[in-house]
């Protein structure tokens, strides 16, 4: 029989839709169309980007070949660093300039292989270069949030297939993020403990919707997973900031980021993924707001949300705001678990 399961986190419904029971092979993949000639993220193509931010490379100069990791401004950014934040009213709207950031991390040098192809270490230069770049971008005091974000396929948004992130700075706090924010800092109110610790705990002694656990982080797929093969990467200790992280930290993220990665790369037949990293906000002061941050540290949780495009929203779930889950996570974590990989 269907259930209705509620996500406490998302405060949102989704059906699970057990009756269908899709597997695996029920969700075929289609191989990406075309092929790409010219790669600007490619070795030999530096000029054809706008000039790096930040690069991990063993030597050489900026802007050349020889890098491991390299990070450049978006050539087409949906925001931009220069000019004035000016927020102001319109009629009965709301309207500010388009002030942030917006950077594309390219993952590899390698144009045929993907982040769940590349080894521990290279991925672990990958969270390296998002730990730089959430650092630098927050001293800037315009900026309140920063979503790092991968599209994996052409129908997860990836319009080049080279392999690389995005990370965009905001002057606002997203209403996603906001409503994350604002659960944990009144569960914390009311309970004095981590919602997310809360939820860990219970997923590890319940078991049934774990895929891997490593001694300080955990691979599961949620209670209320809105879409099928839906994962959740956590680090078993309170840590509310990935920024802070420490080398010894990434080196074990990356080896379950890996596990993660190529688990559903070969259960799935790589699909098609929308990856999202959630981390705390920069904690400047806001006018008005003399106490917005002082429990963050205490009552969030960083986490790794990764999504697989296997199903679309419809009018059911644009009309009342459910998902249904033809898949439950349940089965979805027994498929991943028991892969041979």
């Amino acid at each position: 029989m269907s259930e209705l399961r509620w996500d406490p986190l998302k405060l949102h419904w989704v059906i699970i839709a057990t009756e269908r029971g899709r597997r695996p092979r029920d969700f075929p993949v289609e191989a990406e169309a075309g092929v790409q000639t010219s790669c600007p993220f490619c070795y030999g193509n530096e000029d054809k980007t706008p000039r790096e931010i930040f690069a991990i490379r063993p030597s050489g100069a900026p802007n050349t070949a020889n890098w491991q990791v390299r990070v450049v401004p978006n050539k087409y950014p949906a925001l931009r660093v220069e000019g004035e934040l000016k927020s102001r009213g319109y009629g009965p709207y709301d309207v500010m300039d388009g002030i942030g950031a917006h950077e594309i991390i390219i993952e590899t040098p390698d144009h045929d292989r993907g982040l769940a192809d590349l080894a521990p270490a290279e991925i672990t230069n990958v969270l390296k270069a998002y730990r730089a770049r959430f650092l630098d971008l927050r001293q800037d005091r315009r900026l309140r949030y920063m979503v790092l974000f991968k599209n994996h396929g052409t129908r997860a948004g990836a319009t080049l297939s080279h392999a690389h992130s995005q990370l965009i700075a905001v002057p606002l706090t997203p209403p996603v993020a906001a409503t994350e924010l604002r659960i944990c800092r009144e569960f914390y109110d009311a309970k004095d403990r981590c919602i997310f610790c809360d939820l860990i705990d219970f997923e590890i002694s319940c078991g049934d919707r774990i895929v891997r656990e490593f001694a300080n982080y955990v691979i599961m797929t949620p209670y209320a997973s809105c879409f099928p093969f839906e994962l959740r990467l956590y680090p078993k200790r309170h840590s509310h900031d990935f920024a802070l992280l420490g080398d010894g930290d990434l080196a074990e993220l990356a080896v379950a980021m890996k596990e993660m990665l190529f688990r559903l790369k070969t259960v799935l037949k790589d699909p098609p993924y929308n990856f999202i990293l959630h981390t705390a906000p920069p904690t400047q002061d806001r006018l008005g707001k003399p106490n917005y941050w002082t429990s963050i540290e205490y009552d969030y949780h960083w986490h790794i949300e990764l999504v697989p495009r296997l199903t679309q929203i419809a009018g059911f779930e644009w009309g009342t705001g459910f998902f249904i889950n033809p898949t439950s996570p349940e089965d979805a974590a027994t498929f991943l678990r028991d892969a041979e990989v």
